[in-house]
């Protein structure tokens, strides 16, 4: 069944990206853009380095004259600018606490024709190695009957990611390459360990290949030479910056409790 979704914001959005490209002669290499298919529903499961990775990880489709919905949580689409852009382009709203119904309506879209992207590792890799990933992927891909395709991306990074500021240098590097097609064997597990290992192989490829790399680089992963946190102390990071986030909201959920009282 065809999507009959209008995009009005959205090309314009990615025909800005393109001068954007241009002008900041970011230098991108990519390969592989002709696994994802010209027609019909797919789901591109990317790793996840920046905030920017919505741009460059649907720049291969947009190649292919397609256009990605991806899955992010709803905290994005809450935010009094990033939500209703996120809205118009039609991107799945996804509930940390319970992931059921943002499975739905990505599942509902690919049957419908429309290329997904989602990030299974379901959270930003300070590392910028592939971390563990959750088998929402190999499950939606599964429930749908589409090509499950990995996207991986690396120097998305360096032009901005979580503790860094913005960076808009001209020439920076990014490298994207597109995986086959991967064949699902109906387990969840075992499909995204397979996931995981295509993953794995093709950012050691981008990496190994990457034209500017600087031993001690903050962008570099650590097992490469670079100064990035290992994959071990960026998930430690992680669980801190979690716990004092809760403890940030039960905190405001007091002080409203308080002030509640005394009216």
């Amino acid at each position: 069944m065809a999507s009959t979704m209008v995009d009005i914001v959205y090309p314009a959005v990615i025909a800005a990206a393109r001068a954007w490209f241009k002008l900041g002669d970011v230098q991108i290499t990519m390969t592989g853009q002709e696994h994802i298919p010209t027609e019909g529903g797919a789901l591109l499961a990317v790793n996840h380095l920046s905030f920017v990775d919505y741009i460059m990880a649907g720049y291969p489709a947009a190649e292919r004259g397609r256009l990605t919905r991806f899955m992010a949580k709803r905290e994005v689409f809450d935010h009094p600018v990033g939500g209703p852009v996120m809205r118009s382009f039609h991107h799945i709203s996804v509930d940390r606490a319970s992931g059921a119904e943002g499975m739905m309506v990505a599942a509902r879209k690919l049957k419908e024709g429309e290329v997904v992207g989602i990030f299974p590792e379901a959270t930003l890799s300070r590392s910028f190695v592939v971390k563990e990933l959750k088998t929402g992927a190999v499950r939606i891909a599964a429930d749908a009957g589409v090509p499950l395709i990995p996207v991986v991306l690396f120097g998305t990074q360096r032009i901005l990611t979580k503790g860094r500021k913005l960076d808009l240098s001209r020439h920076t590097p990014v490298a994207i390459e597109v995986g086959e097609p991967m064949p699902l064997t109906g387990d969840p597990v075992a499909d995204t360990a397979e996931l995981k290992r295509r993953m794995d192989e093709m950012l050691d490829r981008l990496i190994t290949n990457y034209p500017d790399k600087e031993p001690g680089a903050w962008w570099l992963p650590k097992a490469y030479g670079g100064g990035a946190p290992s994959l071990e102390e960026a998930d430690a990071m992680y669980v801190e910056e979690r716990r004092l986030r809760a403890e940030k909201k039960a905190s405001k959920r007091a002080a409203a409790a308080k002030k509640g009282k005394k009216k």
